[in-house]
């Protein structure tokens, strides 16, 4: 399982560079590169959590929005054959095939958390 540090909705990653002996990370799920580094576990939560406010600082400086890290909406490509049966499957609770897909998802992710 792959570590996530959490700052004010933003989760960055945690890796440790054997060679190069420091810990480094990035704020994912965004498309801006945000990076952190670090010599140790502690100054990496640190640098993680000033590199999310140096970001949210940038964006207001320069009247800019910042990203978010979840929208609330993705694209799904699945087999025809699934895409007919989620139809069905929705059309039969007399839901959308997105009401339905959300909560199958939600159902799942709640089960395996």
């Amino acid at each position: 399982m792959k570590d996530l540090l959490q700052h004010r909705g933003y989760y960055g990653s945690a890796q440790f560079d054997n060679d190069d002996l420091i810990f480094h990370g990035k704020i994912e799920f965004i498309r801006a590169l945000v990076t952190y580094e670090a010599t140790d576990a502690v100054g990496l939560k640190q640098a993680f959590e000033a590199a999310v406010e140096d970001y949210l600082d940038m964006c207001e400086r320069n009247n800019m929005t910042p990203e978010k890290p979840f929208k609330g909406s993705f694209n799904v490509r699945v087999k025809p054959e699934v895409h007919r049966m989620l139809a069905v499957a929705a059309q039969k609770r007399d839901i959308s095939i997105n009401k339905y897909v959300a909560d199958t998802l939600e159902s799942a992710v709640k089960k395996s958390v």
